[in-house]
Parts: C-alpha cells; structure tokens; sequence
C-alpha cells in the first residue's frame, strides 16, 4: 500500500506548480524564460502556499480541526458568564451556580463536600495536647472531632514541623494552601456547627434482627440484657462507645455534681486510662522485643524470632499458631470428614 499523502503538496511539488506556469507563459514569446519572471513566480508561490488546490483523502481517519459543538459552547460561557470561574480568588469555594454552600455540582444534590479542618483548627489541637497535655478523649469531647482523626492530626503535624525544623524541601505549603481555600473549613471555635458524631457505635449483623424475649414484669431490662439476647459476645452500647467516659459525666451532672467539677473528674478519668494503655502497649513492645534476636547485616537486619509449634492446636488452624495452616483451605468440601458438630461446648 502506498503511503498517505498529506493534504498540503511538498516543496518539491510546490515549487513545480509554480515554475509551469511562467514557464509556458515565455515559451511564446521567447524560448528561454526570464530570470525576474521565475523570480516573481517564486516570491508568488511561496507568499501564498494555500492557494494551490490539494485533494483529501475520504478514507482518512483523522480528527477534523473544527471545534465540536459542546467545545464552542463551552468557550463561548467562558468568555460570558464564566470568566469568573477561570481563576480561584478569595478564601472560600466558588462552585458553579450553587445555592448551597457545599454543593459541589449543581445538577447533583445528593454529593455533599465535607468540610475539612482548617490549619488553625488544627494547629488548636496540636496545643491542646503536646502544649497543655489534655488527654486525646478529653481534646475529642472538647471540639467534637473523632479521636482517631485526633490522632491523625497530630501525627500528621509532629512530621510537618519536623520537616520544616530539618528544611526540607519536601513540603509544598504553596499547594496545600491553594487547596484548602477551595475547600469548606471548620475553625472549630464557638457558635460553629459539631464537625462529627465522636460516640458512634457499630451496627453489628447479629442486632439486626428481630427477637421476642420473655423477660419478667418485676425485672428491669437493661441495655446489657438486651445486648446478650441477641448473642453472649454483643456488647451494650456503655462499653462499645468510643469514650464511655461521657456517660458518667452526664449522670454526675444530673445528680447535682458542680459542672466543673464534673468535667476535672472527666478529664481525670481519662487521662488515668490513657496511662495504663500506654503502659500496657510498652509492656506488650518490651515482651516482643525479648522474644526476637536481631543481627545487623551490612546491608540489612535479620530478625529471628522464637516460635512455639504447639501454638497452632488441634487441628493446626489456631490463631495463634504460625507455619504451614497459611494458605490452608476450609474443609467444607473435603470428602470423609465429619461436618457436624460433634460436642456442645
């Protein structure tokens, strides 16, 4: 198959079609042309290189230069209502004929943008525990902000002014600052809205469902009998809470207990648990690191650990246990076995 030709003549040919025609032309008056009749043939040629007729392949497949018609509506709203769209100014997000403020696209009510905590927000959370040393449920009750995202920031912030105390060139502030002035921010000062349910609870499959009980006029039906009718491992909602600690505040309040006092009890409270979890997470860091033996190579550590075979169980499918139960199918479709229970535990 020959190759395609492209839709403009080479030079070669263009310079052909040029030199014809005065060519022609001088060969009836004289046989030989001109030298300035060539030249102004050139000049001609080479001014307007357009002018020469070209043919198209119909079998190409190549777009077509023209705009579509979204495309020239779509500039043409740029150049009207839409110029003030071409560039973010201002300290607050600028959507696209939003009525509400987080309503991102105006043709889908039902995407909501989350507001985002701001960096004084932040930097509010990073003083309230490393500055003034309050317990992370206590700064979680205090803003209404979820501990794990507490501690999120916080880790987050301790590598940030890490990197800026080393220098290093790793942090884009100018990014991050264009960034957040496109998104919603919470201050978290007063008068604002809270910023996210922090006493959550998960809906486990088991409370799902429906149950009659016969539960005794005379007995007072509690939370924690609720929670083991539907099974003996489902917790009451006083202990799955993220800080149950709030509850005992509230009855203390009710009971009559000064506010202030009510609250130091809180923060107490929680900050006495905080220290026992840390010594119980060292504890935990000291007996694995007793349990492994470490040799520094050149280029790399081994770490060897001791590894007891009786951990794996009866049937080798423990928890606890290591080696060869990885990977291990279930039994369900295993021919010769026993699949019913055999014993009531």
């Amino acid at each position: 198959m020959p190759p395609r030709l492209s839709s403009s003549l080479c030079q070669q040919q263009q310079l052909l079609a040029c030199l014809e025609a005065p060519l022609s032309s001088s060969l009836l008056g004289s046989r030989r042309p001109t030298i300035a009749a060539a030249a102004a043939s050139l000049q001609q040629c080479f001014s307007h290189p357009t002018t020469t007729t070209t043919q198209k392949s119909s079998f190409s497949t190549s777009q077509p230069l023209e705009r579509t018609r979204p495309q020239i509506r779509f500039h043409n709203w740029l150049k009207k209502s839409g110029k003030n769209h071409l560039r973010h100014d201002g300290d607050r997000p600028k959507y696209l004929y939003g009525e509400r403020p987080d309503q991102p696209f105006p043709l889908n009510e039902h995407f909501i943008s989350e507001p985002v905590l701001s960096d004084d927000a932040r930097q509010r959370i990073w003083d309230a525990v490393m500055v003034d040393g309050l317990p992370l449920k206590a700064v979680s009750a205090q803003f209404s902000v979820d501990v794990r995202r507490i501690a999120a920031v916080l880790r987050l912030l301790k590598i940030q002014k890490r990197q800026e105390a080393t220098g290093s060139p790793f942090i884009a502030r100018p990014y991050a600052k264009t960034i957040m002035k496109m998104l919603p921010r919470a201050h978290l000062v007063r008068g604002e809205q809270p910023f996210e349910p922090i006493n959550e609870i998960h809906v486990h499959s088991f409370t799902t469902q429906q149950i009659f009980e016969p539960v005794s006029e005379t007995r007072q039906f509690t939370r924690a009998d609720a929670a083991k009718a539907f099974g003996e491992h489902i917790l009451p909602p006083d202990v799955k809470l993220r800080i149950p600690e709030l509850i005992d505040l509230q009855k203390a309040i009710q009971k009559g207990v000064d506010p202030a006092q009510a609250e130091q009890d809180f923060i107490d409270k929680v900050a006495d648990h905080e220290r026992r979890f840390a010594r119980r997470q060292q504890s935990l860091q000291r007996k694995e690191a007793d349990n492994k033996i470490h040799f520094q190579a050149k280029r790399c550590e081994f770490r060897f650990e001791k590894i007891n075979v009786d951990t794996v169980g009866k049937d080798g499918r423990a928890r606890g246990g290591v080696g060869w139960r990885y990977g291990v199918p279930h039994n369900d479709r295993r021919r010769g076995l026993i699949k019913i229970p055999t014993s009531v535990e």
